[in-house]
């Protein structure tokens, strides 16, 4: 399996997050991956690569203009407003809620944070921007490397900051640039007529779910904690099937906070049945291994040996597949889980 790895993924590193009333380190850092990595080198899994310059044109087809204009100059405008500013995060503090406009561009650079957010957990650093590129820039690799003549069944974009909850024009639950939805993107200008999007985390991946929406040939597919009690709430349930040509080509597949491994894998089932239905030329797994239990902000209960079975059981599906690094949090046990899932997935 070839892995593209993003060099630069540690330029992104936040200080702190806002999680239940207050600021605590941030849950999603630079450490896990480097246990991934550390995993799939102990075991010899994979040939690592490093990315090729990132597709703008390609980024442009999923995300908004003006989203991409303002990611990429955000830090360099927080600065500008104050040079201290310098040792701390952007996070938002202003929203666009219901009745507000969203049509318009404010020249206020705390409204602008809000309008580009949906969550005050995600901060914004010095080098975020580089470090998504870079990611974005695995996704788009892999996908184009499956999607080529004689290339492998197989890659991974293993990168972070993760994106499954990033928007066509939004940030959100650790996610600045949507990796999955730019892996589908790339497999069906590579020649794949139907693609499918598997997310596995245990958060609804509720950026992709956005990106294809109204999209006939791109099913979104979703295993993950019930949103009316579960991050992030405001989407992910199951009477979402998709909208205009995307009408029944998006499945939600919610499960109650402390569901095990027999109950999840059953409805990992349904939603490989529904990817087989669709005809799928081509799969995107969002892989996020926060499933495990003991996750600090999961609560679903599958075992580090559940895993292997996970990569054994998306492997018979026998489709071109990339795989792009979402959640978990656990994260001495990361590594571990990712390595099982590849292990399984190989054979």
């Amino acid at each position: 399996m070839l892995i593209f790895h993003n060099p630069i993924h540690h330029l992104h590193a936040g200080r702190q997050e806002m999680f239940r009333g207050k600021l605590v380190p941030c849950h999603e850092s630079p450490a896990r991956l480097e246990f991934v990595l550390q995993a799939l080198r102990q075991r010899g899994i994979g040939e690592l690569r490093a990315p090729s310059p990132a597709d703008m044109a390609l980024l442009g087809r999923v995300h908004s203009p003006r989203y991409l204009d303002f990611l990429q100059g955000a830090w360099r405008e927080w600065i500008a407003l104050d040079p201290a500013n310098a040792e701390l995060d952007v996070l938002p503090s202003v929203w666009p809620v219901r009745g507000f406009r969203h049509d318009v561009t404010p020249a206020n650079f705390a409204a602008r944070v809000g309008l580009y957010s949906f969550d005050s957990g995600s901060p914004l650093t010095a080098g975020t921007w580089d470090a998504a590129l870079a990611g974005a820039a695995c996704a788009i690799d892999a996908a184009r490397a499956v999607g080529g003549a004689g290339g492998p069944r197989a890659a991974m974009a293993l990168t972070r900051p993760p994106g499954h909850h990033a928007g066509p024009d939004f940030f959100g639950g650790y996610c600045f640039l949507n990796n999955a939805a730019l892996a589908a993107q790339a497999l069906r200008e590579a020649g794949a007529a139907r693609v499918a999007v598997l997310d596995i985390d245990y958060h609804h991946g509720n950026g992709t779910q956005t990106i294809f929406y109204e999209r006939g040939d791109v099913l979104t597919m979703s295993v993950h904690g019930d949103p009316l009690t579960e991050y992030p709430f405001f989407l992910g349930h199951a009477d979402e099937r998709g909208a205009g040509a995307g009408e029944d080509c998006n499945l939600n597949l919610p499960l109650a906070a402390g569901t095990g491994y027999a109950g999840w894998r059953e409805a990992l089932r349904a939603g490989m049945r529904a990817v087989q239905d669709f005809r799928a030329d081509a799969l995107v797994i969002a892989l996020g291994v926060d499933t495990i239990e003991g996750d600090p902000i999961s609560k679903f209960k599958l075992a580090s040996a559940d895993y292997r079975q996970v990569g054994r059981d998306l492997a018979t599906l026998g489709l071109p597949a990339v795989f792009t690094m979402e959640g978990g949090y656990a994260v001495e046990e990361v590594g571990t889980n990712v390595a099982n899932v590849l292990e399984g997935y190989g054979g």
